[in-house]
């Protein structure tokens, strides 16, 4: 969706999508939002509670069984497990998705590992596919004037022309490009802290053949699960930055991370975005 400054900032209900890699701050710029105005859609969350729901629940219940005290307490029906996902927790659906590698050190085969892939991107699609219902809930039925969509890291991975029409014809996109520190910070904390990640097949096959020869492994299920994420954690950044840049100049508009720090409040962010605008328009 593409405007003026004048009438996006008319626009009697707002609805934006936020792009970019996790942890880059769009959960940040959300909470400096007045929550008695603004709907936060986390897609994340979505995809935790709507669809993958009961595929996280049955990992965990797979798990339990596997400890005889629990497992009888199960089978007996005499406890129940249920997940706590929030926005602000998304460890169940992180857990879910797991590492590639070694199943001694906590790791999946790749052919489990390529099965969860493949649900969670049907689920990141199918979630963001529910923002145009999402839209109209958050004003008819909850009341709120505004719409922001917290759209997940790996979104710029999914080829689905429906996902994309929804979000571009119901939203304004913006793009939270990182910059050349934001994207070492991004490094290092999945250096010091590696967590699971969602990769296109094609990107995933081809380092995978790099890294086993790097490593003179014969098979996935050799790997170190840790390792193997922070030595691709670079990797996707770059496959990563031209794939978000060109939905950007598709469907939307592109600030840096580096001023987002500067917005504390809705004003601070609606400048923000109108600044994009007019810096679009400007260059054509």
């Amino acid at each position: 969706m593409f405007m003026t400054r004048e009438k996006f900032l008319a626009w009697p209900r707002k609805a934006i999508t936020l792009l970019g890699m996790s942890g880059v701050g769009k959960t940040m710029l959300a909470g400096r939002l007045p929550k008695r105005f603004w709907f936060h859609y986390s897609g994340d969350y979505r995809i935790g509670t709507k669809y993958l729901g009961e595929p996280i629940l049955d990992n965990v219940k797979r798990q339990a069984m596997g400890v005889p005290f629990l497992r009888d307490l199960l089978r007996s029906d005499s406890i129940f497990i249920g997940n706590n996902v929030t926005i602000d927790n998304l460890e169940p659906v992180s857990t879910f998705l797991g590492k590639l590698g070694s199943p001694s050190r906590g790791g999946l085969t790749l052919a489990e590992f390529k099965k969860r892939q493949q649900l969670h991107r049907d689920a990141e699609a199918s979630a963001m596919k529910d923002v145009q219902v999402f839209i109209d809930k958050a004003k008819e039925i909850y009341g709120y004037d505004h719409f922001l969509n917290d759209a997940g890291g790996s979104i710029c991975e999914i080829d689905d022309p429906e996902m994309l029409r929804v979000l571009s014809e119901r939203t304004l996109i913006l793009y939270l490009r990182a910059g050349p520190d934001m994207e070492q910070e991004l490094i290092r904390r999945a250096t010091s802290n590696p967590k699971p990640l969602y990769y296109r097949e094609d990107f995933l096959d081809s380092r995978l053949v790099t890294y086993l020869q790097r490593e003179g492994l014969s098979s996935p299920e050799e790997i170190d699960p840790d390792r193997f994420v922070q030595w691709i954690f670079p990797e996707l950044l770059q496959h990563r930055r031209p794939r978000y840049e060109a939905l950007a100049a598709r469907y939307g508009y592109t600030v840096d991370t580096r001023d987002i720090a500067a917005v504390r409040d809705e004003a601070g962010f609606l400048e923000l975005v109108a600044t994009a605008i007019d810096r679009r328009s400007r260059n054509g």
